[in-house]
């Protein structure tokens, strides 16, 4: 595509100038840098009519045989018809539209004649003084010329040192890109045994140190939405309550909506609490229950655990009906129609 020398074809040049400006060097104060200037001795003619006009009227001008002075310069167009749905009552009185007379088109003009302008033969403008050659011109400054005190010679410049680092500026979204073993050569197969020594040999160990330290399935903590009673059940149950206690605290019945389960195992706990205080209550100083009892007991704690439960299950759905008939209420007065 394009071809150069690193010595001829860079701007900068790969190698320095061997002279440069003198930095510390200034243009005199009496330097005078002025080609032209206007003459200082020229005055302005005493005939010289700053506020003669630009343009007068032609008093020698004639009117044309064929200007049309009693034809106006546009006319109701012929052609136009009123509109069949046109209420004068409502629309006012229809006026047709105009349209270029053409009789004028056929003469040199119509309408009232005026004389035509011309350009003042005694406009002559604003009065400047002309430029001449500054007698005093130095022509244009430039600082001296010194040797640069940076000066090098480099007549390989592809010819490069080795390197220690090379830097990449990529503008991209991703993350996480590294770069290694850069080669810089003219030789494809010099780059693949490049490779092959470098990369193929580091790429498979770093690639087995990744998968090792990446954690495993097992690791990852699981928030309560994904935990299983089977996996853990206390960890089940200390997470599902926790994060029901702290939904109930901002708003109970959206925390009963969201967990009807938990708040049904609750209802069912404090049921066979009452239960068991009741048992121990009643029985005072009596025998020990029979099995019988433990069982009939029993069975009257799951009926209240799970009359607790539908209760608050009742609540969170009416709660939910509720909130619903009162947003379809506010909808209802928002978009009705506004007479």
């Amino acid at each position: 595509m394009k071809t150069g020398s690193l010595l001829e074809d860079f701007t900068p040049a790969v190698n320095p100038p061997a002279e440069i400006d003198d930095p510390n060097d200034t243009k005199p104060a009496d330097w005078i840098d002025e080609a032209r200037i206007a003459d200082p001795t020229a005055v302005k003619p005493e005939d010289w009519d700053e506020e003669a006009a630009f343009e007068v009227v032609d008093e020698e001008a004639e009117k044309p045989d064929d200007w049309l002075e009693d034809e106006p310069l546009t006319i109701p167009d012929p052609e136009a018809e009123k509109p069949e749905d046109w209420d004068d009552e409502e629309d006012g009185d229809w006026i047709p539209p105009q349209v270029p007379n053409p009789k004028c088109e056929e003469a040199s003009g119509c309408g009232k004649w005026t004389p035509p302008m011309k350009k003042n033969p005694a406009y002559k403008g604003k009065w400047t003084a002309p430029f001449i050659e500054n007698p005093a011109y130095k022509g244009v400054w430039k600082p001296q010329v010194i040797k640069n005190p940076d000066y090098f010679e480099d007549k390989t410049p592809a010819s490069f040192e080795p390197m220690g680092a090379i830097g990449f500026e990529i503008w991209t979204m991703q993350s996480d890109i590294t770069f290694d073993n850069i080669y810089i050569g003219h030789s494809a197969d010099d780059a693949a045994a490049f490779r092959t020594e470098t990369y193929s040999v580091k790429s498979p160990v770093e690639e087995a140190e990744d998968a090792a330290s990446k954690p495993k399935a097992s690791d990852i903590p699981k928030s309560p939405s994904n935990l299983k009673f089977a996996d853990d059940p206390i960890t089940y149950i200390k997470e599902k309550l926790d994060l029901f206690i702290t939904l109930a605290k901002k708003d109970p019945i959206e925390a009963i909506k969201f967990m009807p389960e938990v708040a049904g195992g609750i209802g069912g706990a404090v049921a066979l609490l009452i239960a068991l205080v009741a048992l121990i209550a009643g029985g005072g100083s009596a025998a020990a229950p029979s099995k019988e009892d433990i069982k009939r007991t029993a069975q009257q704690v799951k009926e209240k655990a799970v009359e607790a439960k539908d209760q608050v299950v009742d609540a969170a759905t009416t709660a939910t009906d509720a909130a619903k008939t009162e947003a379809n209420k506010r909808t209802t007065r928002s978009t009705g129609k506004v007479e």
